[in-house]
């Protein structure tokens, strides 16, 4: 059996932008639109809405010049609206040749915010169409509000799509503009469409209000779509578009009748960058791409995932340029010990491991977080032999006063050698910093790079809550993360950096 192949259009560039509070620069549009072609291979991207602003047009500028040097420029799409030739023009200027007008889907849009009659909105659509065909600039229609439509309006939809199947329009866009169908909707209207019309392309654009994105998108898919849109993260409006990562994951693995080009390998990178980008978070239970997905916290999981891999499924982190972890807490058991062990290079007996895990259990039931590389301490602190402290901050000074720089007095013993350092910085953690930077570089040894600084409080907590510090340092190419916990938040910075040292220093 042949396999229809279906066009990925990705707009986080566009509908993933009107998320509250997201604006990508122009440098950061050209960099994703750049990966999304060449790495994630989608067909399409859009790009831009048309006469947004002065930034937005350079943007789309960047993007079209550089598309076009790389035979690109078709699959560069922008929103524009039937505005009597502004878009075109504001395309024109932008060097884009793919337009996605904006035309109602509904009649109670049409009626209630064009305040037109379909004629009237139908012979300036036919107008715009001409005048892109006249500018050597290719047409898809996208109808506003068509799930809507199909619903309340299901005969100005059929004669609306009457009239496009005569004008000169490359893809005909369906869009539940508000994310407001069901499974079985996405399905019969979309099928109901291709029915009559068999040799139009067709895309379904879905919305996610109701967690029903990438149901819908199946559904649509299988009552005859032609393509999809989707965006990074699930971004767009209100709660969001279809999510690219899990769409394509469901096509791959329940869709065999389906061919995509899209390379899921680049998934979790675009969906890192994006994050980084825009601002928003991706929830750590996010499937493909949190950072939880594939974490076996159960015991039982880890043990058969030991015995013939008894708890996998096609979805596969590897398939996504990630690897599966076990975490460690309340739920732990032996063969989640033993999975983090391995990947530390360590081993341990039966009755050792044993003891360890109850440990992990009773951190787990304080709610304290622990993770692969707090093993090597806890080993030491049940076993008292597995590992030796070399470092020990002894004791610390830390002064802040206002109209003066911080400044700490620290004293710290390396290998039953003891210093004491003080030093300044831009802040109390910066200034304990320097006081360790001092000493290492007095025993010529060399300090990891510190590349990121996380702090956490548990959410509504008072002022006197625990704080979690997470710091992720860097040495010969790998990165490794730290935590510590106390009252206070430098204290919990010194301790993971004390931690550190420990790892360190053999």
């Amino acid at each position: 059996m042949s396999r229809k192949h279906i066009e990925i259009m990705d707009t986080t560039l566009r509908d993933g932008e009107q998320t509250s509070s997201v604006s990508f620069s122009a440098s950061e549009k050209l960099t994703i639109a750049k990966l999304l072609l060449e790495e994630l291979k989608v067909d399409r991207i859009e790009i831009a809405s048309a006469r947004v602003s002065k930034g937005e047009l350079q943007a789309v500028k960047d993007v079209t010049e550089w598309a076009s040097q790389n035979n690109h420029l078709e699959a560069a799409e922008v929103l524009t609206f039937v505005d009597k030739g502004v878009s075109i023009n504001w395309m024109l200027e932008a060097g884009a040749k793919v337009q996605n007008l904006l035309t109602k889907g509904s009649l109670n849009h049409l009626t209630h915010q064009l305040k037109k009659t379909p004629s009237q909105h139908f012979k300036e659509i036919e107008e715009n169409i001409a005048s892109a065909e006249e500018n050597d600039i290719d047409t898809n229609v996208y109808l506003e509000d068509w799930s809507n439509g199909m619903r309340n309006s299901k005969a100005y939809v059929f004669e609306f799509l009457a009239f496009l199947s005569t004008q000169n329009v490359k893809r005909i866009m369906l869009p539940d503009t508000l994310g407001v169908l069901t499974p079985q909707e996405s399905f019969d209207y979309v099928k109901e469409i291709k029915d009559l019309y068999p040799n139009l392309h067709f895309d379904f654009h879905a919305h996610n209000d109701y967690d029903l994105g990438v149901s819908n998108v199946m559904e649509g898919l299988k009552a005859g779509a032609d393509g999809l849109h989707l965006t990074v993260n699930g971004m767009g409006e209100r709660a969001g578009n279809a999510p690219m990562a899990s769409t394509i994951a469901v096509i791959n693995d329940f869709m065999p009748e389906i061919n995509i080009g899209v390379n899921e390998t680049y998934l979790h990178t675009i969906s890192k960058l994006v994050e980084t980008f825009s601002g928003v978070m991706i929830p750590s239970n996010k499937p493909v791409v949190g950072a939880n997905v594939f974490t076996q916290t159960a015991g039982i999981h880890a043990d058969g995932d030991n015995k013939n891999n008894l708890y996998f499924s096609e979805l596969m982190p590897e398939r996504f340029g990630r690897t599966r972890k076990y975490a460690l807490g309340k739920s732990s058991g032996k063969a989640n010990i033993q999975k983090n062990l391995q990947e530390l290079g360590l081993q341990l007996n039966d009755d050792d491991i044993k003891k360890v895990t109850q440990r992990i259990i009773e951190l787990g039931d304080k709610k304290q977080v622990v993770t692969k590389e707090d093993l090597p301490y806890i080993i030491s602190d049940v076993l008292d032999r597995t590992y030796e402290e070399n470092v020990t901050v002894n004791s610390y000074v830390l002064t802040h006063s206002k109209g003066l720089k911080p400044s700490t007095t620290v004293s710290i013993t390396i290998k039953d050698e003891t210093f004491e350092e003080s030093s300044q910085g831009d802040g109390q953690f910066d200034a304990f910093m320097n006081v360790i930077k001092r000493v290492f570089k007095n025993k010529k040894m060399i300090l990891p790079s510190l590349v990121d600084y996380a702090v956490r409080i548990p959410p509504g907590s008072n002022s006197d809550a625990l704080c979690e510090t997470i710091i992720t340092w860097k040495k010969d190419d790998k990165e490794f993360k730290t935590r510590g916990l106390d009252s206070d938040q430098t204290v919990s910075a010194i301790k993971a950096t004390e931690k550190m040292l420990n790892i360190i220093v053999d």
